[in-house]
Parts: structure tokens; C-alpha cells; sequence
């Protein structure tokens, strides 16, 4: 496959009470055309914020080091009309809160048909049509009647279908979807993703998804980023990432996931508080809650080590198998010595 999104060394600090606060520390990772990975962490660990530099939505005096790629073009060198271009049609976002991005005192007709008719100069008898045709490829029943209702009239999982049309509607190259199942039930949950699934398969669209449950990007993802206080902690294939975790954040978010075949009277839990990027110390930001933690571990920020084929150089370390791991675990208990 054609490499189409190349993260290098993205480390991103935002102004907070007058001064820079990091958010992001050297993440790095890249994603084919029509392939699917998954970030995953928890809240405030930097998945958003991802994201959000990737499709250039940080505020103003952001002070960003490292670069991000789009099939081979610089995105911060991006300028007026090809930075619109890249948004309007290589990259859409799902948002994770569709009422909140949604107008609410305009009808979804207008929401759908804004874009087509601006950057795409479609008429608006064409682009009314189009927004039925787009309605109705994400399951919604009688697209005329729902163009002319407002936000505050659908439901959430209705309101969450007509964002993925919206994103859609230019058929992108990549969708960066930021936990677009979080407010919703099981059911709808399923249904979104289905529908997600198959128009990425459709449309041949990479996808970048933010989740917070393991289970969903590992049905969902093709591989999967753990990141951590704004770190990259792991990446594997999703399936071997929950079956054979190669870093002890990781192996403790599986231990504590609940399973449907196991009873437990209480969930083992992580020690210690979550920690944000700008409160993280040097080094490994989760060795104060890691039991494995060694001195090298707090004495910098060790790399990650490709592991197994690749194009560069193949590193072969005892104890531990995959693609990706913090180095400073190397030399610590293999996986079979940490606990499931």
C-alpha cells in the first residue's frame, strides 16, 4: 500500500495562563491509503489533539516541532487555497459531539449543502440532491422531510449519520473520526461503525479513529497506537495488541477491561493518577505508575524500536515479540511475567 499520512516527531505545546504547555511529545506513526488505525489511551492523553494538528485546527500561538504529511506534502507549509483544498477535500473529521458541531438554528439541508455549494460551486437544486443521495447512503428513511428538520429534532444517532455524510460528501482520502460512537448506545454504536466500514471500503478511505474502547478498535482497526501523556507507549496489529501487549500501560489497560466469559469480584485498576503531557516528568511519562519502572526508565525519553521485518533494520530483543516497544522495557520481565 501507498504510505498517505507520515507523523514524524510531532511535538505541540499550546499557550495556557500565558505560558506553553506540551500536549504532544514526538509522535511519530504513519497509515496507508484505505487502511484504518486506531489511537487509543485515556482522556487527556493526546488523541484529539492528534488529530487536530493533523487537519490544522489549534489555536492561534501554537508552537508546533516536528512535521505531518500528506501523500509527501508538508501540511504546515499548506497556505490559503491548497490549506482549503486539504480540508474540503483530502481530509474529513467526524467529531465526536455532533450537536455541538452542527448549527442549531440552521435546517440540515443547509449543514450538508454548505460545502457542496461553496467550494464545489454545485447548484442548489444539485446539491439539495446530492444531500438526499448521501442521507439515504447512510440509512436515514425519507431524506426529503429530514433536510428540512433542524438538530435539536433528531435523535443522537440520527444527528451522528448525517455528520459521516457531511464528511463523506466529498469522498476524502482520509477521515479522522474523533470518537464518533461515544454517545451512543450499543445498538447505534454497531450501526454507525457498519456504516462507516462500508463506505470506507466504498470510497477506498484511510481512516484515523479515536476510541476509548479497546474492544471497537480491535474489531474496527487494523492497528492501534496506545498513547500516553502525550506519548506514543505501543503499536501492533489490534488483534495481537490485546492478545500479547508489549508495554506494561498496555497490558494494564487489557487487564482492567471487563469480560463478557470472566467474573471477577474486582477489576484490577492502575496505580497512581493519570498523567497530562505538560505535567509528565523527563523520561518515560508512565514510569511513576509502572511497576516495572527502572532508573533508565526516568533518565530520558527512550525510543521506539521497530521490531520484526521492515525496511530498516530488524532489532532482535529477548522477551518481548511485535512491531513496536519502549525500549527501556527491553530488559524488563517478559510478557508472560506480566500479569493477566
Amino acid at each position: 500500500m501507498n504510505t498517505l499520512l507520515e507523523v514524524d516527531g510531532l511535538t505541540v505545546r499550546l499557550p495556557v495562563a500565558g505560558e506553553l504547555r506540551t500536549v504532544l511529545r514526538d509522535v511519530s506513526f504513519s497509515l496507508d491509503s484505505g487502511s484504518t488505525l486506531g489511537l487509543v489511551g485515556e482522556s487527556g492523553s493526546g488523541k484529539s489533539m492528534t488529530v487536530r494538528t493533523i487537519a490544522r485546527l489549534l489555536p492561534d500561538g501554537a508552537d508546533v516541532r516536528g512535521g505531518v504529511r500528506f501523500d509527501g506534502a508538508e501540511v504546515f507549509d499548506l497556505r490559503t487555497d491548497a490549506l482549503r483544498s486539504y480540508r474540503a477535500k483530502d481530509v474529513a473529521m467526524i467529531f465526536q459531539d455532533a450537536r455541538a458541531h452542527t448549527n442549531p438554528v440552521r435546517t440540515i439541508g443547509d449543514f450538508l449543502t454548505e460545502t457542496m455549494r461553496t467550494n464545489d460551486r454545485m447548484p442548489k437544486p444539485a446539491a439539495h440532491k446530492r444531500a438526499q443521495e448521501l442521507l439515504a447512503e447512510v440509512g436515514i428513511g425519507d431524506p426529503e422531510r429530514r433536510l428540512r428538520q433542524f438538530p435539536h429534532e433528531l435523535s443522537g444517532g440520527l444527528l451522528q449519520r448525517v455528520m459521516i455524510a457531511a464528511a463523506v460528501a466529498a469522498r476524502p482520502r482520509l477521515v479522522l473520526a474523533d470518537e464518533p460512537t461515544t454517545a451512543l448506545d450499543v445498538t447505534t454504536q454497531a450501526e454507525v461503525m457498519a456504516i462507516l466500514g462500508r463506505m470506507q471500503r466504498e470510497y477506498g478511505m484511510a481512516m484515523l479513529f479515536i476510541t476509548h474502547d479497546l474492544e471497537l478498535a480491535g474489531a474496527v482497526c487494523d492497528e492501534t497506537i496506545v498513547l500516553y501523556a502525550g506519548q506514543v507507549m505501543e503499536r501492533q496489529a489490534s488483534v495481537r495488541l490485546h492478545q500479547d501487549p508489549l508495554h506494561p500501560y498496555t497490558a494494564a489497560l487489557v487487564q482492567a477491561r471487563p469480560e463478557i466469559d470472566r467474573r471477577v469480584d474486582r477489576l484490577p485498576a492502575i496505580t497512581g493518577h493519570p498523567t497530562t503531557a505538560y505535567e509528565a516528568p523527563d523520561g518515560c511519562a508512565f514510569a511513576p505508575r509502572c511497576r516495572f519502572a527502572e532508573e533508565r526508565c526516568r533518565a530520558g525519553v527512550p525510543p521506539l524500536l521497530q521490531i520484526g521485518p521492515s525496511g530498516t533494520r530488524c532489532v532482535r530483543m529477548p522477551g518481548l515479540r511485535g512491531q513496536m516497544v519502549r525500549q527501556q522495557h527491553i530488559g524488563s520481565p517478559s510478557n508472560e511475567e506480566i500479569p493477566r
